[in-house]
């Protein structure tokens, strides 16, 4: 008997439903670090791999995946791919808090608004994919804006090219080491364990000490952050099930946009030309990019 139209548009009701949650958290995460400004983002993000990893162990226990776990941690090329897509996360979380406390939540946005771009090179060089004429007009236009912003705005601009890189990285490592979302988070998460209690026995041994237990509101908020971390993944991972990757590239550029909108009418930080300039550049190389793939799904349809 065959599907009914609903039945088939179900999934793809609650992929899109999912990804939207997914990209919206990860749009807002600069307000529940802005709770946190108290708290050094070394401390922070040692808690988040703390708090992560049961969480990440319950959902493995929850969803009956513990024999995708066993089978990452017999295999020990893949354990050495995570190992270094860890390190990359681990990375790219630290810069996000730091751009955040910082102050540069704008620079964050451009990094985000960049990876997808990066992404493409990133292909292109390791592994061989082939740049069609207006992938190659949308990064050049996206070197263009990072050059202006090199030229005036050099303090900040590490932020977005680290950003940029260390989640382009990420995605790279992923892709050559095929694993579920759950089973690799957790892995990534056991990677990080050990530099995260180093960094907790570091912050208790200083002046200040550790923020945990220090006032129940900042210790709450500590301990939401493995929930913060495994939630949006999750939604995310399920989402790229149901929708086609063109339409999930698509709804991934809200959590960059969603950044731009808090840094300017949230956090109140000033937009220099050098600075819209930029954007304009990215916003055009994606307008492109997007663009292109249309197109190449209208040929292929």
């Amino acid at each position: 008997m065959p599907s009914s139209p609903s039945s088939r548009l179900a999934p793809r009701l609650n992929g899109l439903l999912q990804a939207l949650g997914a990209n919206l958290i990860w749009a807002l995460f600069p307000l529940y670090f802005a709770l946190l400004r108290a708290v050094s983002p070394f401390e922070i993000v040692a808690w988040r791999v703390l708090f992560a990893l049961p969480f990440c162990l319950a959902m493995i226990l929850m969803l009956r995946q513990g024999g995708e776990l066993r089978r990452v941690l017999a295999d020990r090329r893949t354990i050495g791919a995570l190992a270094l897509s860890g390190l990359l996360i681990g990375i790219n979380w630290l810069v996000y808090v730091v751009a955040v406390m910082q102050g540069h939540v704008l620079a964050a946005s451009l990094g985000y608004y960049i990876n997808p771009l990066v992404n493409v090179l990133t292909g292109t060089i390791f592994l061989r994919e082939r740049l069609s004429r207006l992938q190659w007009i949308a990064v050049a236009l996206a070197a263009v804006g990072v050059a202006l912003l090199a030229r005036d705005a050099l303090p900040t601009l590490w932020i977005s090219l680290t950003l940029a890189l260390s989640f382009a990285g990420y995605g790279l490592t992923r892709k050559l080491a095929p694993v579920d979302s759950l089973p690799g988070l957790t892995v990534e998460t056991l990677v990080l364990l050990v530099p995260a209690l180093g960094l907790l026995a570091w912050q208790a041994a200083g002046p200040a000490g550790l923020s945990m237990g220090a006032a129940p509101g900042i210790s709450l908020l500590l301990a939401c952050a493995g929930v913060l971390t495994g939630t949006p993944l999750l939604l995310y991972a399920g989402a790229a099930r149901r929708l086609d990757l063109s339409v999930l590239g698509f709804i991934q550029f809200m959590t960059p946009t969603g950044l731009f909108l808090l840094g300017l009418f949230a956090f109140h930080e000033p937009l220099r030309p050098v600075q819209l300039f930029c954007f304009l550049f990215i916003w055009t190389a994606i307008a492109v990019f997007c663009w292109d793939l249309l197109s190449r799904r209208r040929a292929a349809a």
